[in-house]
């Protein structure tokens, strides 16, 4: 058994990044393993956009494995893969960007990687609530346009965050936990919407008297920060918008890591334009990057930042391992992380 194992493993299948640089923009990462189990072709661009490209180029390979990254497949690309194709990596958490109930009718397996990112996505919520509770942004952008009158009279509210409350929307989740775990120890209190009312049994939270369970409308209207980190699916597309926004207090934000369709955009811009509420960092957009005449770029009471919460160097490099990782028990017929 031992020996058949090991033969199975030295089968070295043919793999294709279709873009890599999404991943690796910085040529800092080591593909060595990865390149060990498999013949890999790299395509060194961010994105590709033409399906029949996409169907060329993996079919000119004859690739039994696609990497993607935050990259959109088209339902006409996947039709025209070959037969060849077995398997299909997102290089990430988020699968929307596949057609996988198509992709399995073909027989593609599609796997993802689910916590890669969990403690680095935590970390840019808390830098979002760290940066408002200071006014960081704010005062870096008065100095950029060259005005330094904050220095002589104070303009801006700030305030400590212990006792402040973080709403965290899909916060039983595993980076909803991760985000409690940070926020916990700097004395803020956590509220967490459920519908069903309570944690799921054994959550590390489930009996933390700083820590509440409670419904989304009361979660909003509560909180001094609220951070979305639940998936995006039918359910939530564009679940906070107008209503829920105006729910909130006017002295609090709205934190978005998770994805960007998450929020109705165009009933946030209006919003934001009439200041319901104090602010609004968003790292995921709707589409990323926003369009060039978005009100996005010009409102000064949002901020952006280009989806950077997994974009650190550890955190890519954990992605090509746990990729790796993937594919190593895909070769030796135990696959994982298979969701279609």
């Amino acid at each position: 058994m031992a020996a058949a194992a090991t033969r199975i493993l030295m089968r070295r299948p043919t793999a294709i990044f279709l873009n890599a640089s999404r991943l690796d923009y910085d040529k800092a990462l080591d593909f060595s393993r990865l390149q060990k189990i498999t013949n890999l072709t790299v395509n060194s661009v961010d994105a590709m956009t033409d399906a029949d490209e996409i169907a060329s180029l993996v079919n000119s390979s004859n690739a039994e494995i696609i990497i993607t990254k935050e990259m959109e497949v088209p339902l006409s690309a996947v039709q025209k893969f070959s037969s060849n194709v077995k398997l299909m990596c997102e290089a990430g958490t988020g699968y929307n960007n596949i057609p996988i109930d198509d992709a399995r009718t073909k027989g593609i397996l599609v796997c993802n990687i689910p916590t890669y990112s969990t403690e680095s996505v935590a970390h840019m919520v808390i830098t979002y609530v760290m940066n408002f509770s200071a006014a960081i942004f704010q005062q870096a952008k008065m100095l950029h346009e060259g005005n330094q009158s904050n220095f002589r009279v104070f303009q801006h509210p700030i305030y400590e965050i212990s006792n402040k409350k973080i709403g965290l929307i899909g916060g039983s989740g595993t980076i909803g936990t991760a985000v409690a775990d940070v926020a916990l120890p700097l004395g803020m209190e956590i509220l967490i919407s459920s519908r069903s009312g309570r944690l799921p049994k054994g959550h590390k939270y489930e009996n933390n008297d700083r820590v509440k369970v409670v419904p989304l409308d009361e979660l909003l209207a509560s909180s001094d920060f609220v951070s979305i980190n639940c998936p995006l699916n039918s359910e939530t597309r564009h679940s906070i918008g107008d209503r829920e926004i105006r729910l909130m207090k006017p002295t609090a934000f709205l934190i978005n890591t998770a994805r960007g369709a998450i929020i109705n955009e165009a009933e946030l811009i209006n919003c934001m334009k009439e200041k319901v509420i104090a602010g609004a960092g968003l790292d995921t957009q709707e589409v990323e990057p926003p369009a060039a005449d978005s009100d996005l770029w010009t409102l000064d009471n949002v901020f952006l930042t280009p989806h950077i919460g997994w974009r650190r160097l550890e955190t890519r490099q954990r992605l090509v391992d746990m990729t790796t990782d993937n594919i190593e028990s895909y070769i030796g017929g135990k696959t994982k992380n298979v969701i279609n």
